[in-house]
């Protein structure tokens, strides 16, 4: 028999989100980016559909405003890519936060992908996701933990807002 969580006032979750997103258009808007009420409600989608296909549960607001606070200001997102490239942040933030065992603390994991995405990636996703997160996962998953930064170490988590 399978289960299916749905979330009691899912309606009511995904407005506040949308509402606490469109707040985030005033700070991102320094940086000449600026995301549509479609763009946003899609945003919301790409998080509850990223959670659900990764077995993940989450309380409060999630990290998409945390995303547009520390990516906005990234030399490799421009208005044309904005929207697509917080999507595939979202879907690979979460990816990772199972890939890593919740080991890292979101904070510790944003700040990762965001020092590797300006800097070793060069605005590339598809190196962010497919070989420093990967690699990362890895080594944490063996026990490896030592070849990152203590920032980035387990016994530093500071908590966790993912259940």
């Amino acid at each position: 028999m399978s289960y299916q969580v749905i979330p009691f006032s899912s309606t009511l979750i995904k407005k506040q989100a949308i509402s606490a997103i469109e707040k985030c258009n005033d700070l991102s808007a320094a940086h000449g980016l600026i995301l549509s009420r479609n763009e946003i409600v899609e945003l919301v989608e790409t998080r509850f559909n990223t959670l659900v296909a990764n077995g993940r549960l989450e309380f409060g607001g999630g990290v998409i405003e945390i995303l547009i606070r520390e990516f906005s200001d990234s030399p490799f997102i421009t208005l044309e890519n904005y929207a697509e490239t917080l999507r595939e942040l979202i879907e690979i933030f979460y990816f990772y936060k199972n890939e890593t065992l919740d080991l890292v603390s979101d904070d510790a994991l944003i700040e990762f992908m965001k020092k590797n995405f300006n800097g070793a990636c060069q605005g590339s996703l598809d190196l962010l996701s497919g070989r420093e997160l990967a690699n990362m996962a890895r080594s944490l998953r063996y026990g490896e933990s030592q070849v990152y930064p203590e920032r980035y170490r387990p016994e530093d988590d500071g908590g966790d807002k993912d259940v």
